[in-house]
Parts: C-alpha cells; structure tokens; sequence
C-alpha cells in the first residue's frame, strides 16, 4: 500500500494527508497531531521503512539554527531510496520590488535565510521543494481576520504579495508524485495587495473595511510588519509544466468564497 509518512502534522501536511486518504493512502505521522514521536529515533526509522513517501512540513529551528528533521534523520532519509518532498516558502527570494520571480532566481538574499539554507539542503537530498507563499484556508484566512477584528488595511501602495489555498498545496504535493525532483511555486494566478483581499473579505461578510492606517498605527508584531518589508509576484508557471498542477482556487476572491462556503456547510 501507498503510504505517506510525513514530518510536522500542521496545518498545511493535514490538508495533504486527508487528500491522501481519500486516495485510500496509508498516512503516518510526527507532531502533536500525528501518531509517531520525533524524538523516538526507531519508531521514525520504521515508519520511513515502511513508507513509500516522506514530505516535511517542519520549518528551520531560528534557535538551533537549522533543519531539526535534516540534523536528526538527514542521513537516514538521504538513503532511503524513497520520494521526498518538502513544504518551503517562497520568502527564500526575498524582495523583488514587486516583481515577478520564479525557481530561476537566487534564494536567501531576503530576511529567511535559514529557510533558505534548509531549501537548497532539501533539494541537495533530492527532493521536490514546494515553495509557498501566504496560505489561507477554513480558520485561516482574511475572513476570520475581519470578524475576530484582527485585520488590517495598511497604507503601502504598490505592496503586492502572492498567495495559496490550503487545498491547492495539497494538490501540488501529489502532483509532485510523478515529477522529478526540482523546487516547484505553489501560487494561485492573483497576486494582490493585502489590502485588496480584506477588501474582498468584508465585501462577503457584509462588514465595513478596517480603517487605513500606517505601519506605526498598526501596531503589528515584529514579524507582521517584516513581512510588509518584502514585495514580490510568484509565478507558478513551472508547476503547471512540468508537474501539469493548477491551482483549483485561481484567485483570493474564488478562494475566499470556497472558504466561506466551507464554513457556511460546516
């Protein structure tokens, strides 16, 4: 039986796992939501034994600086002769001034740099790196933003960002299945301004937009107010190539009405 073992049971992987599962996949895994312990050295070694597929989802440790999964089970993967794949981040390019960027560019100029590092170590041991930009998905997503009051519309002009539904990265994974191993962009066909999508939020929810407010108005945390620092369009092109995947939810309005619809059925 096809079986995925993945690493990190977040919010993204659990979106992979159930479409697995649906596929009739046996599915394992480590975190606080999986089945198998990080640190239990020969439950890991046997699950990956046994697994036909490995995909990480754990993100660089800024403490220890560098991949826990790498540091601990590198080696064991690296000979495993299984398919790997790993969930990375499109903050690897760093600041484009706006402009559009795909797997051809240099990673690690912007502020991930261990992310970076982690990514260009993921594709040295063979694997399908996806790069994902914002992910949004149910309970996670502007529209939750816009009614918990936590959404902001800030005044930045000509800030654009590109975005993913929790959904799309679960297709790009198993369309990775069949592809050789290589970095793939996981990004809808928009990219957009923050403020835009709140827009678009409060226009389904029938709510009044948040007031427009500069960064120091905001108040945001040091990490949401790094992320306004950078400005870029990803471009999926390669993805719909060579993997023949395309994102189901095209644009931030078609996905925040699958959002809602979600959650108006759940």
């Amino acid at each position: 039986m096809a079986h995925l073992f993945i690493f990190g049971l977040g919010y993204s992987a659990q979106a992979v796992k159930l479409a697995i599962e649906a596929r009739g996949w046996k599915t394992s895994a480590t975190g606080s939501a999986g089945d198998v312990p990080f640190d239990d050295d020969d439950a890991v070694q046997a699950a990956i034994a046994t697994a036909t597929h490995v995909l990480s989802s754990v993100p660089p440790d800024a403490e220890a600086g560098q991949d826990p999964v790498l540091e601990r089970y590198g080696a064991m993967l690296a000979g495993s002769g299984k398919w790997i794949g790993y969930l990375s981040s499109t903050g690897v390019y760093g600041d484009t001034g706006g402009a559009w960027v795909d797997e051809t560019a240099p990673i690690g100029t912007g502020r991930r740099s261990l992310r970076a590092q982690a990514d260009a170590a993921w594709l040295d041991l063979g694997a399908r790196v996806f790069r994902l930009p914002g992910i949004y998905g149910p309970g996670r997503s502007a529209l939750d933003r816009v009614t918990q009051g936590r959404a902001h519309r800030i005044d930045l002009p000509g800030q654009i960002f590109s975005r993913v539904h929790v959904d799309d990265i679960a297709s790009g994974v198993i369309a990775g299945f069949d592809a050789p191993a290589s970095a793939y962009n996981l990004a809808d066909d928009l990219p957009a301004s923050q403020n835009d999508v709140i827009a678009e939020a409060c226009r389904l929810l029938g709510l009044p937009l948040p007031e427009l407010q500069s960064l120091d108005q905001a108040g945001l945390s040091p990490a949401a107010r790094a992320f306004y620092g950078e400005n870029r369009r990803i471009s999926n092109g390669k993805a719909r190539r060579v993997m023949g995947w395309q994102p189901r939810h095209a644009n931030y309005r078609a996905g925040l009405r699958a959002v809602l619809s979600a959650s108006a059925a759940g």
